[in-house]
């Protein structure tokens, strides 16, 4: 029976022992559709894959993939050519630079290479078909915020304020699930607790503003009771 990709990247060699780990912040480019790059690993976050085109009007970009944690980025270069795409960091990212060793490494990774699409090619479809909470809590789940898409199996487990931190922002997420910003929005709130109150600083500051709104009312009050009596 051939491979599945999970099974085959078990059995990988992974991540070179001494490799340099390179980070990428959230939102940074890796390298641009076509240019001459370096095969990686991805070794924790997410980056996203983008086909750009250029035109009179301006570029026009459309996300065609995601790469995980363990996958290739970079792969064509092992047959010779360049990856199409606009590589970016979705979330914030670290990666390691691979060279083969010799030919059965080279190969290896080309079987690797070929397994992990239709992985993420079964992710994207799930990220962009269904409801959009749906949609939403696959994503949760391939950022690494919760083990299965069941997003309401683990609210008992979850900081919800440090998750709605961590994730990108509303506008990125609506680009990964094909959906509009307020969709979006109504989802996030169907799925995950409200914010919790703050505390400290922020909430001396709006019980400060409350009791100036309340004295100014009164102000207006007894100003508007003393006009009726003259």
């Amino acid at each position: 029976m051939f491979p599945s990709f999970s099974s085959f990247l078990a059995q990988s060699d992974g991540i070179p022992a001494g490799a340099v780990r390179f980070q990428l912040d959230a939102g940074q480019v890796l390298h641009h559709g076509g240019e001459p790059h370096t095969l990686w690993r991805v070794v924790s976050g997410v980056l996203r894959l983008d086909q750009t085109s250029r035109g009179s009007t301006g570029g026009n970009t459309v996300l065609v993939t995601l790469a995980l944690a363990g996958d290739l980025v970079g792969f064509e270069t092992l047959y010779g050519g360049y990856c199409p795409f606009e590589v970016s960091a979705l979330t914030d990212v670290q990666l390691v630079p691979l060279q083969p060793a010799d030919e059965k490494q080279h190969q290896q990774w080309l079987v690797e290479a070929l397994l992990q699409q239709p992985q993420r090619s079964h992710d994207m479809a799930r990220l962009r078909t269904g409801p959009v909470a749906a949609r939403l809590s696959e994503l949760l789940c391939l950022l690494g915020h919760v083990p299965t898409p069941d997003v309401a199996q683990h609210l008992d487990k979850l900081n919800a304020d440090e998750l709605r931190q961590s994730l990108p922002p509303l506008r990125v997420l609506a680009e990964v699930v094909d959906a509009k910003h307020e969709t979006v929005c109504r989802a996030l709130a169907q799925l995950l607790p409200p914010r919790s109150r703050k505390s400290g600083p922020p909430r001396r500051w709006t019980e400060a503003a409350g009791n100036a709104a309340a004295a100014a009312m009164e102000r207006i009050a007894a100003g508007a009771l003393k006009g009726a009596l003259t």
